[in-house]
């Protein structure tokens, strides 16, 4: 029997009016209604799905042109630091003490040798694991959503080295407290949040500024500042407003470690965050760890407000001073995760130099170079992409999706790929992927991928111009098929009130439209 719309089709195609000939449910044509619409005619699309176990080709448009990245640039980053340093990599963080200890006063200074960790024991829950939240806080000052907090200490790790101090014997610092951040170059890192990049890492380098609306219309808002410290001046003034008024907050920084917050919040809003990335983070560390030390009984004679008035020691000579403290962190796999999960810049950015230092270097572009090395002896074409940096958002950094489904390829061959994949976000789920779909999704945690956006705002329309959203990982279909895919779409000018979450939930479709309708084999 010939329905209706297959007589049609048949009639066309005898009259030679369908070239070429597609059926109604070809994955091909779903795909193209998606991304060959309206609102791409100015766009170019990247895209490379391919059959997990065979290799085999399930959907390919533009392979092998070059797209710029966004954040998927942290599965090249993350994938190198993972074989690099290996999942079960543990930082540690010394205190060593300058100077002899007599009846509890170390006539000399304590020094805090930072090692790279990338928390420091701030994201550490009770269970010895790190602790994420969707919306990342080092996002809060951005447009691209809500931000919270973790439900962890941000002290946790200068709080562990005092106590340790304090067990010591060491009751009184009459020298100096130092923080010794020599470990690599500093450098600048890619995208939103701090762009520091240093091996001191306090709360992500940035001061967290809380909200909360007063309980009544017109009064002051709470504001208060995680972690605490007299290290930072704020000037807080945020107004109750009634509900259903919009939230307006405006943190502009004054002058160094000075900030100023003004705006409004509305009755029974949820706390509301904002950041203040801090200026020196060694200074930073330096100030935060002599006021942990004070409140943990050891008395600090020098002010956390004035710079160190002792030196350095050389690099060599710690070996003949004692270390009275030492923080551990949890393996390295916790931090690829959180850095996944959130698509977390600072971490992303500062694995290049890691990896730098594992092999006796110092900078970014010598990170880089091995960095380079690594996914060379994995498999990757590297002369077919570009980087200039870990967290994606350099103007260098450009892929193509064959390359990334290759890295993605010889990932699931490396004994490191179970961690590397459980890091990923889960659609509909968790991290950024969390709010891709909708809750009766039919793809909903089928697909593990690492997204990325990078836009820019057009100011002479006054518009965002989305210059990559992406999306790259593994995904399951419904027949239970396992495939790998990269895509990319560069450069789609969005209406004045657009965000690039449209496009997140578009490709969020487009791994609807894989989990139903890709063949099998």
């Amino acid at each position: 029997m010939v329905r209706p719309q297959q007589s049609i089709w048949l009639t066309l195609s005898c009259l030679g009016l369908l070239a070429p000939l597609v059926k109604a449910d070809d994955l091909a044509s779903r795909i193209a209604a998606v991304i060959d619409g309206p609102d791409y005619k100015q766009a170019r699309w990247g895209i490379l799905v391919v059959d997990a176990q065979t290799g085999q080709t399930v959907y390919e448009r533009d392979p092998d042109r070059l797209f710029l990245p966004a954040s998927t640039t942290k599965l090249y980053s993350c994938a190198a630091a993972l074989i690099a340093l290996g999942p079960d990599y543990r930082f540690e963080t010394p205190v060593y003490r300058r100077g002899p200890v007599i009846k509890g006063r170390l006539l000399g200074d304590l020094i805090l040798v930072a090692s790279g960790d990338l928390t420091l024991g701030g994201r550490t829950g009770a269970d010895g694991k790190m602790a994420f939240k969707d919306h990342d806080h080092t996002y809060a000052n951005t447009p691209l959503g809500r931000a919270e907090v973790t439900d962890t200490d941000p002290l946790a790790g200068l709080k562990a080295l005092a106590r340790q101090v304090k067990a010591a014997g060491i009751d009184r610092v009459e020298g100096d407290v130092l923080v010794d951040d020599h470990l690599f170059a500093r450098a600048l890192g890619s995208g939103s949040g701090p762009g520091l990049l240093t091996p001191i890492i306090v709360n992500d380098n940035v001061i967290d500024v809380l909200i909360t609306p007063g309980a009544k219309e017109g009064e002051l808002a709470g504001v208060r500042m995680r972690p605490e410290t007299g290290f930072v001046q704020m000037d807080a003034q945020v107004t109750t407003v009634a509900e259903g008024r919009p939230v307006r907050l405006d943190l502009e920084v004054v002058g160094l470690q000075r900030f100023v917050v003004r705006g409004q919040i509305p009755l029974q809003s949820p706390p509301y965050v904002r950041i203040y990335p801090v200026d020196d983070p060694a200074a930073f560390a330096r100030a935060l760890f002599i006021e942990t030390l004070r409140r943990e009984g050891v008395i600090v004679t020098a002010s956390p407000l004035q710079p160190p008035r002792a030196e350095l020691p050389e690099k060599d000579r710690y070996n003949s001073l004692e270390r009275v403290a030492c923080f551990t962190s949890p393996p390295l796999s916790e931090a690829i995760k959180v850095t996944l999960k959130v698509s977390h810049n600072l971490y992303a950015s500062t694995l290049p130099l890691l990896v730098a230092v594992k092999n006796g270097k110092r900078t970014l572009p010598e990170g880089l170079r091995l960095q380079g090395k690594v996914l060379a002896e994995l498999g990757v074409p590297v002369e077919t992409i570009s980087f200039a940096g870990g967290a994606g958002g350099a103007n260098a950094d450009c892929v193509t999706p064959r390359a990334t489904v290759q890295l993605l390829q010889a990932m699931a061959r490396r004994p490191e790929y179970a961690v590397y994949r459980a890091a990923l976000p889960v659609l509909g789920v968790d991290g950024t992927l969390a709010e891709a779909v909708a809750a009766d999704s039919p793809a909903r945690g089928k697909v593990r991928a690492k997204t990325g956006t990078l836009f820019w705002q057009d100011l002479m329309n006054d518009r965002p111009l989305l210059r990559s959203k992406a999306l790259a990982g593994t995904l399951t279909t419904a027949g239970g098929r396992e495939l790998l895919f990269a895509m990319f779409v560069n450069d789609v000018p969005l209406p004045k009130n657009a965000s690039p979450t449209r496009e997140g939930k578009v490709l969020g479709r487009l791994c609807e439209i894989l989990h139903q309708h890709a063949p099998a084999r």
